[in-house]
């Protein structure tokens, strides 16, 4: 019977304990609340001074990402340095926000890798706009019907996305800012058991992807093609039988369940994503350019030459390659990636002498460039 009474006791000062814990956590989400309206005031201020000017950017890439950066610098703990980039970018997307709506277009449906690039890039609080063709997110900011276009452009295992490359050439928007996409399978469904799936439905690419764990869980389970992922996780939608193989986006999105997380064969497979859009963004201090040089057929050494005043004026290669020109057989496109910003001293004098070997060039554009974080998951890219 003591014991019984010495028990109630303790439960009775753990629940005291717990109560008093609470009501602070509950006065120190109050004053984060005053703190977040606060911000937004003074947002809402920003706003009205930009409003008088005769053009300023409602977003800027690289003043968010280095706000973010220091806030993980000066972070002392115990919240997650690795929380903060998540926490912070809804907070600076919905604070953004009442200046004024941007709109994003991406290759969609709702639940594509697209979709979740342009949420890691802009927030929730975007007005997000999914299109069916690449070549629609071009057009969507070409005619201003959208701020900006979000659009992958190369992939760590496979290499550089093609229709992309093509569309930047032609395209008369540019490139104004990147971002790195870990590519995370999962394995997505109404029920979330294993047992229940009869059907594995996902694109062709994420099948391979995954080969090795199917066959170990799933070894004798039917396998469709689908268009896209998201067009999978519709499927599973429909069908309890079948799971998709996604996105986490794609499980919101659909409002499915886990069977499986992290199903990929190969860990680290990294889409970098590109920001397209009308402007050209000022310095940043850690900037990517990109350009492309058309060469003639005929010219001996043309390459060296086209590269040759980079290394002359200490500029950075970060990548360097090749597509073929369309309609121009044995012809080809060379595509440079390199550090620093069209207007730095050093990449203006070694982009105009390189022209001057070129047939045609174009630069594609000058941009932040993404996190650190975010790029050393994308591993290490080909360096001159």
């Amino acid at each position: 019977m003591a014991k019984g009474k010495a028990k109630n006791a303790e439960d009775d000062q753990v629940a005291q304990e717990l109560a008093r814990l609470r009501e602070v956590i509950d006065s120190v989400d109050a004053e984060i609340l005053t703190a977040l309206n606060a911000r937004a005031s003074l947002v809402s201020e920003v706003g009205r001074v930009k409003s008088a000017a005769s053009h300023s950017p409602v977003y800027v890439a690289s003043r968010e990402r280095d706000l973010v950066a220091e806030l993980v610098k000066k972070n002392s703990g115990p919240f997650p340095a690795a929380g903060i980039p998540h926490v912070f970018r809804e907070i600076i997307s919905a604070t953004r926000s009442l200046e004024e709506r941007v709109r994003v277009a991406y290759l969609g449906p709702e639940g594509t890798f697209s979709h979740q690039a342009a949420l890691a890039q802009f927030g929730s609080q975007v007005d997000l706009l999914p299109v069916r063709h690449m070549h629609d997110v071009f057009s969507a900011a070409e005619r201003d019907e959208a701020h900006f276009g979000v659009i992958p452009v190369e992939n760590s295992i496979e290499g550089a996305i093609n229709p992309t490359m093509d569309a930047l050439m032609e395209s008369e928007v540019i490139v104004c800012g990147e971002v790195m996409i870990e590519v995370t399978q999962n394995l997505l469904s109404q029920t979330g058991s294993l047992d229940d799936v009869g059907v594995v439905a996902s694109i062709p690419q994420a099948v391979a992807q995954c080969r090795n764990w199917l066959a170990e869980k799933l070894p004798l389970v039917d396998v469709r093609d689908t268009p896209s992922t998201a067009a999978a996780a519709q499927l599973a939608v429909a069908d309890r039988r079948v799971a998709a193989i996604g996105s986490a986006v794609a499980a919101d999105a659909y409002s499915l369940k886990f069977v499986a997380r992290g199903i990929e064969d190969q860990r680290g497979n990294t889409t970098r994503f590109v920001v397209v859009g009308r402007e050209t963004p000022d310095p940043s201090g850690n900037d990517m350019t990109s350009a492309a040089f058309t060469v003639r057929r005929d010219q001996a050494g043309a390459l060296y030459s086209l590269l040759k005043p980079f290394a002359k004026h200490d500029v950075n290669l970060t990548a360097v390659q090749s597509r073929p020109m369309k309609g121009k057989p044995w012809e080809y496109v060379f595509f440079i990636d390199m550090e620093g910003h069209q207007t730095d001293e050093a990449v203006a004098r070694a982009l105009e002498e390189a022209a001057g070997y070129a047939h045609s060039y174009k630069i594609l554009g000058s941009f932040p460039r993404a996190s650190e974080a975010s790029r050393s998951a994308h591993g290490n890219r080909r360096s001159s």
